[in-house]
């Protein structure tokens, strides 16, 4: 059932129509990539879609049994957090510690850091939440683009996430500390990159990685 989040929806519940009310999982995201699973979701639960910067008000009126973030550009507030309660995921294309914050893919690369996806938990601390699942993934730099290995990462986390969706869904999963310091990137470090050494994401990985380091000589 496909459900987005709009003011007549919440003017329906004020107004006493409680049926979506503590009955749905709250989605949160501005990329297209990440529909497939929304559409996936929402072939068996209510589901609202919401892109905007979500707040607390819109949060206590649905009463939503969690919340998955997923490519969400939005900063999700503390008093979120504490009144979901542990509830609210979050699907990042990393192997956490490791690539926190903007762009992972590209930095795993630059940095020569392990890769890989992971679900957490959503603390106030940015990719900092403790884990609920992870997987490593590999990558022959010399056969792949930012493109290609941008696609296997959310195909590679959109798996994890169906195959333990219901153990999420019931509270049946082991939460486990992050482990290390780990590594942290955001968009302005990013432009950097971009004017100090151009780069398409259709370019092939061995060969920017090559650019790259006699740059850095």
């Amino acid at each position: 059932m496909n459900i987005y989040l709009d003011k007549t929806i919440l003017k329906n519940i004020n107004q006493g129509n409680k049926g979506l009310r503590g009955n749905v999982i709250l989605f949160l995201s501005n990329n297209k990539q990440t529909l497939s699973l929304y559409e996936w979701l929402s072939r068996t639960e209510n589901v609202v879609f919401f892109s905007d910067c979500l707040k607390i008000e819109q949060v206590v009126e649905l009463q939503p049994t969690l919340i998955v973030s997923y490519n969400y550009v939005h900063i999700i507030t503390d008093d979120i957090i504490d009144y979901m309660n542990g509830r609210i995921f979050n699907l990042h294309i990393s192997y956490l510690p490791w690539n926190r914050g903007a762009s992972p893919n590209i930095w795993s690369f630059i940095d020569d850091t392990p890769k890989g996806v992971t679900i957490h938990q959503v603390s106030s601390g940015l990719d900092k939440g403790l884990i609920l699942y992870q997987r490593e993934c590999f990558f022959e730099e010399e056969h792949e683009t930012f493109a290609s290995t941008y696609k296997k990462l959310n195909d590679e986390i959109i798996r994890l996430f169906q195959e333990h969706w219901n153990d999420i869904k019931n509270n049946n999963y082991i939460l486990t500390e992050q482990i290390g310091k780990g590594s942290y990137h955001n968009n302005k470090q990013l432009e950097e990159l971009q004017r100090k050494i151009p780069f398409a994401w259709d370019e092939n990985i061995a060969n920017f990685l090559q650019r790259y380091k006699l740059l850095e000589k």
